[in-house]
């Protein structure tokens, strides 16, 4: 069971980020004595099939275009007069057998209204339109999307339409200013982004009251996915589940179409679950690692707590003007400190962080931007540049945290054969393994505790709400209530 439900969806979260789009593009045209006459114009996703079937996927809206238009359906062009700020939808013109297999065909006034937006036309009629509406002298002018995705490395897809030579079009202008306006999450973003978190955090603890050894893997996922969906309504979730045991959970980005999540755990595994629901576009991300038996160990409650130490000490530090690359060299010198305690390693902290030594442990970011995506946009803007060295490449930001950026904070300790077993033979790093000690723990996999953080004026707020200290986690595995019931003292009961 659940106690939440899924909240309205409020469309004026849409409109607010249209127009903090037009405010942000008018003042980079007057800045450079540019004409405000023009069209943003984006193109909504579009519908595909599954190779050459007529099996269609389940769709989900191209992202820059749901973030502007919130709508649902595919084949759709959204566009805002720069000038006036009056926003057009253009909806496909759809056959008329679609009312027999798909249901009824609205009329425009019904997307008008649902999508809250100025005007609607048919998709056919956009040269018409574009020609009628714009004010200014010459051909109409279109600002198209285009622009590079520093976590894909793809870049965005400009729209296209029948007749769009007749137009002049701008590919450079949009994507840094759109890019960046996503980056600050309204209060309306935020309270979907909330509501994912909290129906992903309760679905979370449902799979650690359920889990038991002898199960597999993909179990775990499905009572994620059912409770979320069954509850929240998210019929999406922000990526694909990671539900990794044992040595699975050393492998980065588990659960893909090779490592499907199917092992069957046993007694004395340790789990690695890295799963967020999505609702109304907006994500979540959430990371949960606990003994698959309800019962930490002294070696899984050394690596764990090393992993929560690091997490809690960057939320305690975080605060506007804060980088992000400190924050995870934090974590890096938190977590190699406590392998240091656990005579992992031996030697000075301060030698190990100048050979990179956290990146054998931790060779992914800290955390990243979320929102409309998971790996939410503006991580590298244009003068902010992607560092180096082993770890910190990775960084999906190396911005300065400001006011209303959500980002995730995902610390993690791994035992990856692959970086491990090289810079013990390296010679500059060698001298720092206890051998006998590593040896312990080549097979144990690795932990992850991940939560999802919105920057505050003065510090962040953790979105997500789900066991963290070990006997919390083992309350709960054992059928205890979440949060914990107090007592007048402030002991739990």
């Amino acid at each position: 069971m659940s106690s939440l439900s899924p909240p309205p969806i409020p469309m004026e979260l849409h409109a607010g980020n249209r127009q903090k789009l037009v405010d942000s593009i008018r003042r980079d045209l007057s800045s450079s004595n540019r004409s405000l006459d023009g069209f943003v114009l984006l193109q909504g996703g579009e519908e595909k099939n599954r190779y050459c079937t007529d099996h269609a996927e389940l769709f989900r809206q191209e992202s820059y275009f749901a973030y502007l238009f919130g709508v649902r359906e595919p084949d759709f062009y959204g566009a805002i007069d720069i000038g006036s700020g009056k926003s057009i939808l253009f909806i496909p013109r759809l056959p008329a057998d679609y009312a027999v297999w798909l249901g009824e065909i609205k009329p425009l006034l019904h997307f008008k209204e649902t999508y809250m937006v100025d005007m609607v036309f048919y998709v056919d009629e956009i040269v018409q339109v574009f020609n009628e509406q714009f004010k200014g002298s010459g051909k109409p002018l279109l600002y198209l999307l285009h622009g590079l995705n520093t976590d894909s490395s793809n870049f965005s897809k400009p729209a296209s339409f029948e007749g769009i030579e007749k137009f002049e079009t701008d590919l450079t202008t949009l994507h840094p200013i759109l890019a960046e306006c996503r980056v600050i999450k309204s209060s309306l973003e935020l309270q979907l982004i909330q509501f994912a978190n909290d129906i992903s955090s309760e679905a979370h603890i449902e799979v650690m009251r359920r889990v038991t050894p002898g199960m597999k893997e993909y179990q775990m996922e499905s009572m994620f996915l059912h409770h979320s969906y069954m509850y929240g309504g998210c019929r999406h979730c922000s990526y694909t589940c990671i539900c990794a045991t044992g040595d699975n959970s050393a492998v980065l980005h588990y659960g893909h179409a090779a490592a499907p999540n199917d092992r069957t755990f046993e007694d004395g595994d340790f789990a690695l679950l890295d799963m967020g629901a999505e609702y109304h576009f907006y994500a979540s991300d959430i990371t949960c690692s606990f003994p698959v038996n309800g019962k930490f160990t002294s070696d899984q409650s050394l690596i764990y707590n090393a992993v929560l130490d690091a997490h809690n000490s960057v939320i305690s530090a975080m605060k506007p003007g804060v980088n992000w690359v400190d924050m995870h060299k934090l974590a890096e010198r938190i977590i190699l400190e406590s392998l240091k305690k656990g005579s992992i390693l031996t030697g000075d902290v301060d030698d190990m962080m100048v050979q990179r030594l956290g990146a054998v442990f931790m060779p992914h970011g800290l955390g990243h931007f979320m929102g409309i995506d998971t790996h939410d946009t503006g991580g590298y803007p244009k003068g902010v540049e992607r560092p180096k060295e082993p770890g910190l490449k990775s960084l999906r930001t190396a911005r300065d945290l400001l006011e209303g950026m959500v980002i995730t904070v995902e610390p993690g300790c791994y035992f990856i054969k692959a970086l491990l077993l090289p810079a013990i033979e390296n010679a500059a790093t060698s001298k720092f393994f206890n051998r006998e000690t590593v040896e312990r723990f080549r097979n144990f996999g690795g932990v992850r505790i991940e939560s999802d953080l919105v920057v505050t004026a003065d510090g962040c707020k953790n979105m997500t709400n789900v066991p963290r200290e070990t006997w919390e986690i083992e309350a709960v595995m054992a059928g205890g209530p979440w949060p914990p019931v107090t007592t007048k003292n402030n002991s739990t009961k």
